[in-house]
């Protein structure tokens, strides 16, 4: 099966994508995560202010299938939460690189986006 991987973003090997814009970076998980997952039914995110360090698990999805840590792809602070998939996980599953985005982080090193896979690492390492 093909899995949508958008070329605009980076992916950690656990399967979370970051997109930058103007230093903030919008974390989420991959079409490929939300498949593998199944139907999505709970998600915790952390509060707005909290501090992430790259690699340091942030929240917790829950599905019919399993309950995975969610990694963060940078180093940062909280500065948004995406409230509508804590009401609605299930935008997860229906929209995993646009509604269904996870937080929003002020980029506290830049540098770090170079040590993730690119979409095409990435799409060979769920191909």
């Amino acid at each position: 099966m093909n899995f949508d991987v958008p070329e605009d973003l980076r992916y950690l090997d656990t399967h979370e994508w970051v997109r930058v814009t103007d230093g903030t970076a919008r974390i989420g998980i991959s079409d490929f995560a939300q498949d593998e997952l199944g139907d999505v039914v709970f998600v915790d995110l952390p509060e707005e202010g909290e501090q992430l360090a790259a690699g340091d698990d942030f929240g917790v999805v829950e599905s019919i299938k399993a309950v995975s840590d969610i990694y963060t792809p940078v180093s940062g602070t909280v500065s948004a939460v995406n409230d509508a998939v804590e009401g609605e996980p299930e935008l997860l599953n229906d929209d995993p690189y646009g509604d269904g985005w996870l937080v929003e982080v002020e980029l506290a090193d830049e540098s770090e986006l170079d040590a993730l896979l690119s979409p095409d690492e990435y799409a060979d390492q769920t191909a």
